[in-house]
């Protein structure tokens, strides 16, 4: 289990009812930053002056015909931002490890984000590169 603290982050692990620490890591007051669905909408809503629930609407319409889209086999392409693709995987050979035995998967596609050279060149400038 993790435990996340502003600063401080510990791993505590519990077996038997017992709660026993399995090690600290300090950070350096850097936090992953996630933005969420609402938090686009919060964005754009204060950048354009519009009501939340339209630009909602708009986001989620958008979100669905990409989805539409992508499920009746047509592929998306956003100049300059990216492409939504679909991606067909081979049939392979898996194993099931619990049962030691060996099963086909059989080809499928997948949906896929392909984003533009003027999107990948943005982050590479604009973000520092993480280093675990």
């Amino acid at each position: 289990m993790l435990l996340n603290f502003n600063v401080l982050t510990l791993n505590y692990c519990f077996f038997n009812s017992y709660i026993c620490t399995l090690k600290k890591n300090y950070t350096q007051n850097k936090f992953i930053k996630k933005m969420t669905k609402a938090d686009i909408v919060a964005k754009i809503s204060e950048k354009l002056g519009l009501e939340k629930g339209d630009v909602q609407a708009t986001v989620e319409s958008f979100m669905e015909e990409v989805k539409n889209s992508l499920e009746t086999g047509d592929n998306v392409y956003l100049r300059g931002f990216g492409s939504f693709i679909i991606k067909t995987r081979a049939e392979k050979t898996g194993r099931n490890i619990s049962k030691n035995t060996t099963i086909k998967i059989p080809a499928h596609n997948i949906p896929a984000f392909k984003p533009a050279k003027i999107f990948v060149d943005g982050v590479k400038t604009n973000t520092e590169a993480k280093v675990n």
